[in-house]
């Protein structure tokens, strides 16, 4: 059987919970030649010059080697985080993953779909904060609302990897 290469998404918003499930996607869906993308959405109304420009289409795809910017983060309202651009360099070296990221902004749940589609996501990651079934009917749920809508496999991670779970 041929290789083929993956495009894994990972929903990031940088709460360790997020960072646990992009350390999930790294060690346990991605090898050699795969694309890692990040997923971040602000709320509409966090940026409203961002949001007019690419309100429907998110920002454009950034690479690793770009992500530690500062012009980056302030252009696009991404923390400087040493710690998930070491979870980043790690994983890229050692599974030879490509690495890159893209900003929405709007409704979480509705733009990681819609980011599905149009990076052509194999399968999506993403964190859950564990709510109990009351503050989930209550608050609503990014997680439950996205594997009831996707278009690819979505893993919901919660808390922190095992480090015996490996590919």
């Amino acid at each position: 059987m041929a290789n083929t290469v993956r495009t894994v998404g990972a929903a990031v918003d940088f709460s360790p919970t997020s960072k646990s499930a992009l350390k999930w996607a790294l060690h346990n869906l991605t090898g050699q030649g795969d694309r890692l993308i990040l997923i971040n959405v602000h709320p509409s109304q966090s940026d409203h010059t961002r949001k007019e420009l690419f309100h429907h289409t998110g920002s454009p795809l950034v690479p690793l080697e770009e992500l530690r910017d500062t012009n980056f983060s302030k252009q696009y309202g991404i923390p400087n985080d040493p710690e998930l651009m070491h979870i980043l360099d790690t994983g890229s070296k050692t599974r030879g993953t490509k690495v890159e990221a893209k900003v929405y902004w709007g409704d979480p749940k509705e733009k990681l779909c819609k980011a599905i589609d149009d990076l052509q996501i194999d399968s999506l990651v993403v964190g859950s904060r564990g709510f109990g079934p009351i503050k989930r009917v209550l608050l609503g749920s990014v997680s439950d609302y996205v594997v009831r809508n996707a278009s690819c496999p979505v893993t919901v991670v919660k808390g922190s990897p095992s480090p015996t779970c490996r590919r």
